[in-house]
């Protein structure tokens, strides 16, 4: 099947069958959305070897990960933790919707990862092996693994995937901006796209590499070290982990008879730079704009907002303007949750596991809370404390990146395909 419509002669819709989580809250969906419907907090001190003297006191980290039993080992050898992180999801997500590679055909699936930060841990480790050791002591894998396209390629290579690939390196946002990339390549004849981000920023050389950022929080308290639409917040807390997901064309899903958990709708991106996070109001505004219009919705159709949420006072406020200025009077009611407050901002990574959560949210019919968050300012409905029941069919979520993208997409109710 080719072109921009299918058998029926319609446009071809990309739905997500199958998701796939590593999560400081929960490796696995169902550990994931346990924790993250109760309102749990993962954040606390850094325990990464070599971070001891860094000043930065708190992160997300993924407790007891092992690769070695989700990952052949000559996979393990030649990636960083990052591309670990994103196998293992990727596996979770084509199990969950019960992918035959083999009937796809050889170039029936592609995939498509996002990130930011590459792989840190493995570089730093071969470059202090190059200036303590000598290059002799430098593995051949250095030149991959640190690579943005890594877990792309690893991932296609070990699944005998040959449809289009790619990476998409846009800022933290880029972790919606692969969906996008994914229904394009669907609606040009893919018959699946393995999609996702995970991110690992947690080695010492990446947390350097982040101190930069005038954004990081500093605190000491994980309980009070993110804390975004709040008169408290002080920045972002980093985190590592991720979600990969398997999206297939509508069609091409309902004859394999699984179920589709949610139809991506609509998206857009913009780029406002990062001189001024009030400028971001704009750029953010027109991505909500361009997202609701290509899914065919209404400002009022929006259920529930999977906010960005900085923890940047300039930035929040503005992420609530750009919402009223979009959503009209619906901006003061809409449900809004930040859940990342509970798992740390993992860059790209972040954005991907919003998605995990909204197609969870839609199918449990519920709003997941934003942990450690109660003195809410700004005029949002935003959602703490404990989850709240609601009737779920359109998800909106957002990221904006530190360098100035802007991104929004449209999630719609698994029953909203036609399948």
């Amino acid at each position: 099947m080719t072109g921009t419509t299918g058998r029926t002669g319609r446009r071809r819709r990309t739905v997500i069958t199958g998701l796939g989580v590593v999560a400081p809250t929960g490796v696995g969906a169902d550990a994931y959305w346990k924790a993250t419907k109760e309102g749990v907090s993962a954040l606390g001190p850094v325990t990464r070897e070599g971070c001891e003297a860094l000043p930065l006191a708190v992160a997300g980290e993924v407790p007891g990960f092992d690769p070695s039993s989700l990952v052949e080992e000559r996979f393990l050898v030649q990636t960083d933790r990052f591309s670990h992180f994103a196998m293992a999801a990727a596996d979770m997500a084509l199990r969950d919707a019960v992918m035959d590679a083999a009937a796809a055909g050889e170039y029936g699936i592609g995939v498509v990862t996002a990130a930011g930060s590459g792989g840190g841990e493995f570089g730093q480790r071969e470059l202090q092996q190059l200036w303590g050791r000598g290059p002799r002591f430098v593995g051949p894998y250095q030149s991959i693994a640190w690579f943005y396209a890594a877990s792309t390629g690893q991932i296609s290579i070990r699944g005998g995937f040959k449809g289009p690939c790619g990476v998409v390196a846009s800022d933290e946002a880029g972790g919606l901006d692969a969906f996008a990339h994914a229904a394009r390549s669907i609606r040009g004849g893919a018959a699946a796209m393995v999609v996702g981000a995970t991110e690992a920023p947690l080695a010492p050389y990446s947390v350097v590499c982040q101190l930069g950022y005038p954004e990081l929080s500093r605190a000491v308290d994980p309980q009070q070290a993110y804390l975004p639409f709040t008169d408290r917040a002080c920045g972002f807390v980093p985190a590592e982990g991720g979600a990969m997901f398997v999206a297939e064309e509508e069609d091409a899903a309902r004859e394999r008879g699984v179920t589709a958990r949610a139809v991506v709708a609509g998206h857009a991106a913009t780029f406002t730079g990062s001189a001024d996070w009030a400028a971001s109001r704009e750029g953010l505004a027109h991505a909500i704009r361009g997202a609701l219009a290509e899914a065919g919705a209404a400002p009022e159709e929006v259920d529930v907002v999977f906010a960005d949420a900085l923890g940047v006072p300039a930035a929040d406020h503005a992420e609530a303007l750009a919402l009223a200025d979009v959503l009209g009077p619906h901006a003061a009611s809409v449900p809004v949750t930040a859940p990342k407050t509970g798992t740390g901002r993992a860059f790209c990574g972040a954005a991907a596991l919003d998605v995990a959560c909204a197609v969870l949210a839609m199918e449990h019919a519920v709003v997941p809370p934003t942990p450690n968050v109660t003195d809410v300012t700004g005029g949002l409905d935003l959602v703490t404390g404990h989850a709240r029941p609601a009737d779920l069919r359109t998800a909106l979520v957002l990221s904006r990146g530190l360098l100035g993208s802007n991104s929004a997409l449209v999630l719609r109710h698994g029953a909203d395909a036609r399948l």
